[in-house]
């Protein structure tokens, strides 16, 4: 069986191509397919004898990778699982096609063997598929969590992080992190944590703030918590929390204030009509 797919490999890979193609529906060019499928068959055909019970083992090495590879450019190019799937378990019927007219009963058996091998790369690919999404959406958890923790320098000296939406442990984290990492780089003395943009303050978002401001303060910055809407306030004050001597100020303006007079800096307002 090995030599009529060598001996057939041009003629397989093109039905195999046109086969996914007509599925795909212009989602994937014949080049692009023909590139990938054309690898591997050029990979399969070394295992053909196998039924690919020991997926696992060294002899399926290079086959696992680039299935991982194909997988992976799959999900980045909004394939489904399905879609990414049958692509390899299109081969067994181009091959079965290939040899409908044999009537060697040892061909048979060796196809019934080949097509456990497929079975058995399908369902390896349709599993890379799955740990390839995972990790990707994985990832792209982790950028969003940082896009939405910026660390903004407000005047020399001081910093601002605004929060929105909802502080649990894993962004409690990177917020620690880049506030720290920041005060670092600027040597900046006071830190503004702005939660006007969170959408609730219960006992456990509170005790992520402190963990926040303590960290901030062996750093040898003030921190000053801003945005404490009345609505946060009286369910603060009903949960009995206690932010001790924390400076709290209801609006980031506020907290600006008091950050700038703490460096020396005092706002003036200037009455209205009078020149600069």
């Amino acid at each position: 069986m090995t030599e009529l797919l060598r001996a057939n490999a041009d003629t397989v890979v093109e039905k195999w191509v046109a086969e996914v193609a007509a599925v795909l529906r212009g989602r994937a060019t014949r080049q692009e397919l023909a590139r990938d499928f054309r690898e591997l068959y050029d990979v399969v055909l070394p295992l053909v004898g196998t039924d690919g019970r020991d997926l696992a083992g060294a002899d399926f090495a290079e086959i696992r990778a680039l299935l991982e590879e194909y997988s992976r450019a799959r999900v980045r190019a909004g394939f489904t699982p399905s879609e990414t799937a049958s692509s390899v378990f299109s081969l067994k019927r181009t091959v079965f096609d290939l040899a409908e007219n044999d009537e060697d009963p040892q061909l048979f058996r060796q196809l019934m063997t080949f097509s456990g091998l497929l079975d058995a790369l399908g369902l390896w690919t349709f599993e890379s598929y799955a740990r390839a999404r995972e990790e990707i959406i994985r990832e792209q958890a982790e950028q969003l969590l940082e896009l939405t923790t910026p660390v903004v320098k407000l005047w020399e000296g001081v910093l601002a992080v605004p929060l929105v939406g909802t502080l649990d442990s894993e962004r409690t984290q990177i917020v620690m992190e880049k506030l720290l990492e920041a005060l670092v780089e600027t040597g900046s003395e006071h830190a503004i944590i702005d939660i006007t943009g969170v959408l609730a303050v219960d006992t456990q978002v509170a005790q992520h703030l402190l963990k926040t401001v303590v960290a901030a303060r062996l750093m040898g910055a003030e921190c000053i918590v801003s945005g404490i809407r009345p609505q946060i306030a009286q369910t603060i004050v009903a949960l009995g929390i206690e932010f001790g001597d924390i400076v709290t100020k209801a609006s980031l303006a506020d907290a600006l204030r008091h950050a700038l007079r703490r460096e020396g800096v005092h706002v003036v307002r200037r009455p209205a009509g009078e020149d600069v």
